[in-house]
């Protein structure tokens, strides 16, 4: 079974966490747009991974939690 934690923060720390989620996520997706079309509309640093897969992948974990934090804060 996983572990589970329950944190207990600020406010703003919480809403700290979800925008460094969202930048994480959003590095990941641009690697992911790069490796699969070459495509770099402005620069940015290309995570390091094996294909498109694995940051998109990466990227949609991110996006999960960072959906589940917006669940909670929701209830």
């Amino acid at each position: 079974m996983e572990k589970i934690y329950e944190l207990r923060l600020k406010a703003v720390d919480v809403y700290q966490l979800l925008d460094a989620l969202d930048t994480r996520a959003e590095c990941y997706e641009k690697t992911a747009l790069y490796l699969d079309e070459g495509v770099l509309d402005e620069p940015f640093i290309i995570e390091e991974v094996t294909d498109a897969g694995e940051a998109r992948g990466i990227a949609e974990h991110f996006r999960a939690v960072q959906a589940e934090i917006q669940r909670q804060i929701a209830e």
